[in-house]
């Protein structure tokens, strides 16, 4: 019973705590509230590059040519053996007419080569796969396949999204961990700003007996208090900067090939994971800061 009548005591204190010390309790929240935006829009931007990579990667593909010997359908009759081999999203079966038509597709020589016969092209697979990263090794398991005279693959093209994706997703992760750990000292030195105005009171605790948890506990419930409510308001920041940027990013054309996951899709996340941050931030910084001025 003892521990619950604490537990109130500490909350109600870390409440009067917050409001009684209103300026202080602003700035705390206010550099919360950056912190998590610039962190927020670090992952923002490196979970959209994975996102835009992804897609170019699944738009990749490489082609299989089907022996010239084949009937059409024989050849179509290879899609099960093709669909079947690991790593093969999906395969497309492209006929020589089609193979034709999008050759001269766009081309200005269109009238030169209108006589060129379908004869001249194979029928062929347009396969994707699931992971870019292993595509190597599933164009050998193609060419293993009877009734495949060719492969054509861009390897290096494979082997440059797999790079810029590993670079980017590195440095985001990088950078995301040393502004956390820079957020975690700016609010544990705002908050020890504000405890440092009360070690007065604290000190008179101590020589009244106060153990260090008694003293302790109700600045960190001002820390969870603070931490929560910077990652709410950045939560909804975030959103509005996001939609800015997405606004801005659909009204110019030549931004129009930039693909951009809808904020609401990630709301849910983007909010648990700001609370977590702010919790973890606006505690760990008022145990840091507290700490000091309990060496009485």
């Amino acid at each position: 019973m003892a521990k619950r009548i604490n537990a109130g005591y500490y909350i109600s204190e870390g409440f009067h705590n917050v409001f009684s010390h209103g300026f202080m309790s602003f700035a705390a929240v206010c550099m919360i509230v950056a912190c998590l935006l610039i962190m927020g829009t670090f992952t923002l931007v490196a979970v959209n590059m994975e996102h835009m990579l992804g897609e170019l990667e699944r738009e990749n593909e490489f082609i299989a040519y089907i022996d010239e010997t084949y009937t059409r359908e024989q050849a179509q009759g290879l899609e099960k053996d093709l669909t079947a081999i690991e790593n093969v999203a999906g395969v497309t079966f492209v006929t020589k007419e089609e193979a034709r038509q999008n050759y001269l597709q766009g081309r200005e020589e269109v009238e030169l080569l209108k006589e060129l016969p379908s004869t001249v092209f194979r029928d062929r697979f347009r396969i994707h796969v699931d992971d870019i990263r292993e595509i190597s090794a599933t164009v050998d398991r193609v060419k293993t396949v009877s009734g495949v005279a060719k492969v054509v693959v861009a390897l290096e093209i494979a082997q440059g999204f797999v790079l810029v994706r590993n670079i980017a997703l590195g440095v985001a992760l990088v950078l995301i961990a040393m502004l956390m750990i820079i957020s975690l000292f700016i609010i544990a030195n705002t908050i020890k700003l504000a405890t440092f105005y009360r070690r007065e009171e604290i000190a008179i605790m101590k020589m009244c007996g106060a153990t260090n948890g008694f003293v302790r506990w109700p600045f960190v419930y001002e820390g969870m208090l603070l931490g929560l409510a910077g990652a709410v308001v950045a939560f909804f920041l975030q959103w509005g900067v996001y939609q800015l940027v997405c606004g801005f990013i659909g009204s110019n054309a030549g931004l129009g090939l930039v693909a951009i996951i809808p904020y609401t899709a990630m709301a849910a996340r983007i909010f648990i994971i700001f609370l977590v941050s702010g919790f973890v931030i606006g505690v760990a910084g008022s145990l840091m800061a507290i700490r000091k001025f309990l060496q009485v």
